[in-house]
This record gives C-alpha cells, structure tokens and sequence, in this order.
C-alpha cells in the first residue's frame, strides 16, 4: 500500500511538470503568459484533485494484488 505522503509527493512532482508544459503551450496558443499561464493553473489544480483522488482510491483496491 502506498503512503499519503507518497502520494501527495507524486502528485506535486507530476503537476508541477504539467504545469510548465501547459503554460508553454498556453503561452504558444495564445501568446500571452498571463492567459496562458492562467489557463496552465486551472488545468494543474484540477489535474492535481483529479490525480490524488484517483491514487488513494486504487491504493485501497485489494483487487489485482498478489
């Protein structure tokens, strides 16, 4: 069984990396940084809820194991 602590610890680690991909990619569409990293946030925060919700809900599924 994994950690919170892991989890949370991943789930930082990987957000932080999409959020410099997707405020690149903003910046790109809309050539502003502020738009886009704006739009980056907004993605990264519910990325982050999405991802801790769905590691804690797999580490306590016994199915699978051995």
């Amino acid at each position: 069984m994994e950690t919170r602590r892991r989890t949370l610890t991943k789930a930082v680690l990987w957000n932080l990396l999409g959020f410099a991909i997707m405020s690149a990619v903003g910046f790109i569409a809309t050539g502003s940084f502020a738009t886009g990293g704006a739009m980056a946030l907004v993605n990264t925060t519910l990325g982050f809820v999405s991802y801790v919700a769905y590691e804690r809900f797999w580490a306590n599924v016994a199915w699978g194991r051995v």
